[in-house]
């Protein structure tokens, strides 16, 4: 299993599942990371967190806990 954290910078990843429970997970899809999407990797900042990937159109920051949860492709 793969996850988003592990992804370089540059890589373009579909999104395959979505793991955690309730409010986190919950706030992962709101962001509008859901099943299926694309992701682009943009930055990584210089000790891992927080990660800036471009979503549906858009720059998003997001946590290292959080970018584990999301199993990609």
């Amino acid at each position: 299993m793969k996850t988003l954290r592990q992804a370089n910078i540059g890589d373009t990843v579909k999104v395959v599942k979505l793991h955690g429970e309730g409010a986190v997970k919950r706030r992962i899809m709101d962001m509008g990371i859901t099943k299926g999407v694309e992701v682009q990797i943009r930055k990584v900042a210089p000790l891992g967190d927080p990660i800036e990937v471009n979503v549906r159109g858009y720059e998003l920051s997001i946590r290292k806990a959080d970018a584990e949860m999301i199993e990609i492709e």
